[in-house]
């Protein structure tokens, strides 16, 4: 009996001890949540509010100003709908897609703070303070981790989402590879693969008796994929076909998720289902891909600098192997196809609204290229092709942010920028100020190239297609070397006009693309 008694006091301790350290753990829990969605937002917006930084105060506890936001987006759109504005050619898609930037600009000045959630942003309109911001190497200011949190699936710690000593390394390998010398190796294969696609089109206008409707964003997409596979990891578009695919269906499903909405990243909704599935089949692809690599001997390239780089000493420490394989492999296919074919897609669409610009591009492809064989230096020749592609990456940049987080306290112009907050800078804002580009900002107007970008706008740190500073993107002589010869080359061979099907709806998917697809009247020259 007394044995039993003894025992039962010591099961009863044991319980105690138990429910205590679960109490103990559930505080600890909700001290954590309280410090990262309540006490750490409230002290970085106090800090940025004593030096004069206004913002939206945020509506929900939780979810910050994430419901002032889809307000202000249904407000606009009920307008937009009772007006009957059908938005015509209009290039101020800004106003429409992120009408709450418009409207606090508008209300707080070109510096304000914001949330998403959790997630603090300071956005930074002011030009003279990007100008400061573009010219900073300091490490202390980063990408922000909610890239490689809530984008993880789509970019994990590739040199796009990753900071610090990780990022740096990650640029040396890769940067490189993309220099203009080797870039312009590359050209003779981009010219093959882009006269495949010209054979094909010339195959459908003359099956269609001269004139054929096609959509031609799909088919750009395919070519830009077609380039970097053979470019850039030795292999044809067939092989990468799955990852193609499968990274874009992951962009379209990641795009109706909501960033920095505490915890939502963790449960099993039908949108995380959908991007744990996908992302465990292209990592599985990828190291499909990287074993045929290591198994194969192969010329140098960049898929084979990025193998060589995991297994360098000087891999940091806080990335495996695999992971900075898969996640730079990742990234490159991801920016490398993407942000080119929607950029050439909205080239000519804008061409074939503007028939004279398209006329003048195709006269000065045929008298530098004429009958003979396209290299970079007939490419470094076309002003004119230049000057629409500058304007068609103003109005319509793939990439609406740059972004930075300050890894520690940073001072940009006076302002003490706190470490934690997310620095934003609109792009599509920058890209279409009057007071910048002049009262015809929001117009088509490649002249204003002219004289290159320094003499475009009033300044040039507000033109950033391919970001801002140190971490400008590796790929962009790449990028403008593909853009010049797909469009020359297609357009020697067709002319273009717009289809009445055409509906103008530019649409954020992570990157700004045509809504409803780009259809075309295609003719041959």
């Amino acid at each position: 009996m007394a044995d039993d008694e003894a025992a039962m006091s010591a099961s009863m301790a044991m319980v105690k001890m138990a429910s205590t350290l679960i109490l103990v753990l559930l505080g600890l829990v909700v001290m954590h949540a309280y410090r990262v969605f309540v006490w750490g937002p409230r002290r970085l917006r106090s800090k940025l509010r004593r030096q004069g930084v206004e913002g939206p105060p945020p509506s929900h506890p939780l979810l910050g100003n994430i419901p002032d936001i889809k307000k202000i987006k249904a407000d606009e759109a009920q307008i937009a709908r009772e007006s009957g504005e059908s938005g015509g050619l209009s290039h101020a898609w800004p106003s429409v897609l992120f009408p709450h930037l418009q409207k606090w600009r508008i209300q707080y000045g070109p510096i304000f703070m914001y949330s998403a959630g959790h997630i603090q942003f300071l956005l930074i309109s002011d030009v003279e303070m990007v100008k400061e911001l573009s010219s900073c190497t300091s490490l202390g200011l980063g990408k922000p981790s909610y890239l490689w949190k809530d984008r993880g699936a789509l970019l994990g710690q590739g040199i796009l989402s990753s900071s610090g000593s990780t990022w740096a390394y990650q640029r040396k390998i890769i940067a490189p590879e993309l220099y203009l010398d080797k870039v312009k190796g590359m050209v003779s294969l981009m010219v093959d693969s882009a006269n495949s696609l010209v054979g094909s089109w010339e195959s459908r206008v003359e099956s269609g008796g001269g004139v054929v409707e096609m959509r031609i964003d799909n088919d750009l997409r395919s070519l830009s994929a077609d380039i970097i596979s053979q470019a850039c990891f030795g292999s044809s578009y067939s092989r990468g076909k799955e990852i193609f695919l499968k990274l874009r269906e992951l962009q379209q499903v990641m795009s109706h998720g909501s960033i920095g909405v505490p915890g939502m990243r963790y449960l099993p909704t039908k949108i995380n289902r959908q991007i744990w599935q996908l992302d465990k089949q292209i990592r599985s692809t990828i190291r499909e891909v990287m074993k045929a690599r290591t198994q194969a001997s192969h010329e140098k390239d960049l898929l084979q600098a990025i193998l060589e780089g995991a297994n360098n000493e000087g891999l940091p420490s806080n990335i495996s192997a695999e992971q900075f394989i898969v996640d730079n492999c990742k990234n490159i296919y991801f920016a490398g196809h993407e942000t080119t074919a929607i950029t050439a897609s909205w080239c000519l669409m804008l061409l074939a609204a503007h028939p004279h610009w398209q006329a003048k591009i195709r006269a000065e492809v045929l008298e530098i290229f004429g009958c003979g064989v396209l290299d970079s230096d007939k490419l470094r020749g076309m002003k004119t092709l230049s000057m629409v592609i500058h304007e068609t990456l103003r109005l319509y940049p793939p990439a609406v942010f740059g972004v930075r987080e300050a890894l520690e306290d940073i001072k940009f112009k006076g302002l003490l920028i706190p470490q934690g907050s997310n620095i934003q800078i609109p792009i599509h804002i920058l890209h279409q100020l009057p007071e910048i580009w002049g009262t015809d900002a929001a117009k088509f107007q490649p002249e204003r190239f002219a004289q290159g970008i320094s003499g475009a706008c009033k300044s040039s740190q507000a033109y950033m297609p391919f970001g801002l500073g140190p971490r400008t993107c590796a790929g962009q002589h790449f990028a403008l070397v593909e853009l010049k010869v797909i469009l020359s080359l297609i357009l020697a061979k067709f002319s273009f006009s717009l289809s009445p099907s055409y509906h103008h709806s530019p649409a954020f998917r992570l990157v700004v693309e045509p809504g409803d697809g780009v259809i075309l009247h295609v003719r041959k020259v």
